[in-house]
């Protein structure tokens, strides 16, 4: 683990190709039939356990849950968890998780903060995995994530680093080009969040159009909002 400090450069790595959000509603079918991707969670997820101390008396907010591979990770650690999403397709995939595991900690619930979308409640610890590349505007969404942060609660995002645009098949909805660690740490500065720290959480080779095999790295950035 490590703790940014220095230049921090005020830049992200736009994708001004992609003007349309992906429709993740006609993938939720399919979306955990993707061992890397299931990996890619389980990875992040361990990172997030071994980085932030879960107690069982702890409301987390999974910000982008999609079909809830992080939300069930974490769901027997606290006391509740509720999942946000703006798919309704992936939400009715966590939902039936939910009914077929008999879970009363978690709720799904439909919110796109991008269009408008507010979050209430109080929450002790809120994640994102894999979500803010796919977010036009990073600093608005974690500026209201953060008003829902209990004083001396923790917020944990972990995305990709920097990839130049390579580590999707497609960039349908991709606005950022993975991110530089400095810049994720100046949006969390700006949120007001403090102790600030990042560890590489998961590792991916994968091959690219070239025919290599490249090696992607996923970060996850954690924060404290000061009591």
């Amino acid at each position: 683990m490590t703790t940014m400090t220095g230049e921090k450069r005020n830049f992200d790595s736009v994708n001004a190709a992609s003007g349309e959000k992906r429709n993740f509603d006609s993938a939720a079918a399919t979306w955990d039939e993707n061992p890397g991707r299931v990996k890619v969670a389980h990875d992040i997820a361990r990172a997030i356990r071994e980085t932030v101390k879960l107690t069982p008396d702890m409301d987390v907010l999974d910000f982008g849950c999609g079909t809830g591979l992080i939300t069930l990770q974490l769901q027997p650690l606290v006391r509740t968890i509720t999942g946000i999403d703006s798919s309704q397709g992936m939400l009715d995939i966590l939902n039936a998780k939910i009914k077929k595991q008999g879970l009363k900690n978690v709720k799904a619930r439909l919110i796109d903060l991008e269009q408008g979308g507010v979050l209430d409640g109080q929450y002790d610890l809120a994640v994102s995995s894999t979500t803010f590349h796919h977010i036009r505007g990073v600093q608005p969404v974690l500026d209201q994530i953060a008003r829902v942060v209990r004083p001396g609660g923790w917020l944990a995002v972990a995305d990709l680093d920097s990839d130049d645009g390579k580590f999707h098949d497609s960039n349908e909805g991709v606005f950022h080009f993975g991110f530089d660690r400095c810049t994720m740490l100046k949006h969390f500065e700006t949120a007001g969040f403090v102790s600030i720290r990042n560890r590489t959480a998961a590792i991916v080779p994968k091959p690219v159009p070239s025919g290599e095999t490249r090696t992607f790295t996923f970060f996850l950035m954690t924060g404290r909002k000061p009591e």
